[in-house]
């Protein structure tokens, strides 16, 4: 059968939030290699008695080719529990790479992203009917240069809602970035700290406030920062419930006609 790896999202934060399947792939696995630094301890309630569980904070991608070698060799199933969901700023790719390299069988399983934690957090919507209907997910460029074309400023053109991961520790610059890109001053913004875990903070600012209260409250990293009109806008209903509307399951009524 040989050896495998999955790599598992483990969610936001809170163990809670870890999905069935991904509860279950842990509890099969030999080995588990999670990051303290980044997943919540309480994942690890679902290894199997007898896995060999690995702290990975302090291992490169070498450490972990020794890893994925050794489950090759001795045909291990492992579970890789990467923060979020692991197709977001998982550094999954290399890690894939690697396994078709030297033979090692893979999967990714989904998990929950703290954008969708975030969003909760604030209990907003992001795609708000004739408000916003897209969400542009990206991060200022930082030791990891971002590709031509996908600056903050350019995104902030558009006006709609922007999810921006990575990013907090330069909130000054963010901040010039998205106003001088198109988003006014009172532009809604929220910024919520460690989504889901229990030391989890939100702040609802104006963009123009943004810089001064993510440096009021120390944030520099695991910050995720959402920008848009979509976050304070109201009144607004969608198509899919109005009694007006047909679609598959359901006719629309009659209006009514005046008198």
């Amino acid at each position: 059968m040989g050896g495998r790896v999955w790599f598992i999202g483990a969610g936001p934060g809170s163990p809670d939030l870890l999905t069935i399947r991904g509860a279950r792939l842990i509890g099969e696995a030999d080995v588990v290699i999670w990051a303290r630094s980044l997943v919540h301890e309480g994942v690890l309630e679902h290894a199997a008695p007898g896995a060999e569980v690995v702290e990975s904070t302090t291992i490169p991608l070498e450490g972990v080719r020794e890893l994925y070698e050794r489950a090759v060799d001795e045909e291990l199933k492992v579970a890789r529990v990467h923060s979020g969901d692991p197709s977001l700023y998982g550094a999954v790719l290399e890690q894939i790479e690697l396994c078709e390299e030297i033979g090692l069988g893979w999967e990714m399983v989904p998990g929950v992203s703290s954008l969708g934690a975030a969003a909760a957090a604030i209990g907003r919507e992001l795609t708000v009917p004739e408000v916003s209907q897209s969400v542009i997910l990206t991060r200022r460029a930082s030791r990891t240069p971002m590709p031509d074309g996908e600056d903050i400023r350019s995104f902030a053109e558009h006006g709609t809602t922007m999810a921006i991961f990575l990013s907090a520790a330069k909130p000054r610059a963010l901040q010039e970035d998205l106003m001088e890109g198109g988003y006014a001053p009172e532009t809604p913004c929220a910024v919520v700290y460690r989504a889901s875990w229990p030391d989890e903070q939100v702040i609802e600012c104006r963009l123009e406030e943004l810089a001064d209260r993510i440096r009021a409250a120390g944030f520099t990293r695991q910050a995720l920062i959402l920008v848009g009109p979509g976050l304070g806008a109201g009144g607004t209903r969608s198509h899919l419930y109005s009694p007006a509307f047909s679609h598959m399951f359901r006719k629309a009524e009659p209006a009514e006609k005046e008198a």
